[in-house]
């Protein structure tokens, strides 16, 4: 007999831990009995190591997102290694997202060749909670529109997604819980 898996969505978090947005977005997540991936910034890990320590007893699931939060475009390739090597000192994670989706195939190449078994995960669904130029219902809309079951959708535990975030991510979790997908950590 075959088990069938139920629809899941992946929802992930960049750029923290934040001491505000972190826990509530913490508290929401423990509400719904949902997990999540933190793509965390190795420097805030160094600023707020009480809040990175919670979202791992809580379960959920840290990711490596450089020390500096680098654009890989904009940076040379060893530099951009030795930021994921700083990050991973402080963040032990097999689990990796370039700041801004931007990567080059020359640093992806040298991840691999330093960390073979590291997968860089990118997202399908982009809230667009950072952009200060769209409105919360705006945010929501982006996800709403756009989540199915095995979505990876992209939210940010920051101070700059702060408004957008917080309006959008509870009427998110209840949207997963109304459709009956789980809502799961990645790895």
């Amino acid at each position: 007999m075959k088990v069938i898996d139920e629809p899941a969505v992946y929802l992930t978090f960049d750029d923290g831990p934040h001491p505000a947005a972190t826990p509530f977005v913490l508290d929401l997540l423990d509400k719904y009995e949902a997990k999540a991936t933190f793509f965390c910034v190795g420097n805030n890990v160094t600023k707020f190591p009480e809040v990175f320590e919670q979202l791992i007893k809580k379960g959920h699931t840290p990711a490596n997102h450089t020390f500096n939060h680098m654009n890989g475009w904009e940076t040379d390739d060893n530099t951009y290694l030795e930021n994921i090597v700083k990050a991973d000192e402080h963040i032990k994670s097999k689990l990796f997202r370039p700041p801004y989706g931007k990567i080059k195939r020359s640093q992806a190449r040298k991840l691999k060749r330093k960390y073979p078994d590291m997968s860089v995960i990118m997202w399908d669904v982009l809230s667009a909670d950072f952009d200060k130029e769209i409105t919360p219902e705006q945010c929501l809309e982006n996800v709403l529109q756009h989540i199915r079951p095995g979505s990876i959708v992209l939210f940010h535990d920051s101070e700059k997604a702060w408004d957008r975030m917080s309006y959008a991510l509870p009427k998110v979790l209840e949207h997963c819980k109304d459709q009956g997908w789980k809502m799961k950590a990645i790895g």
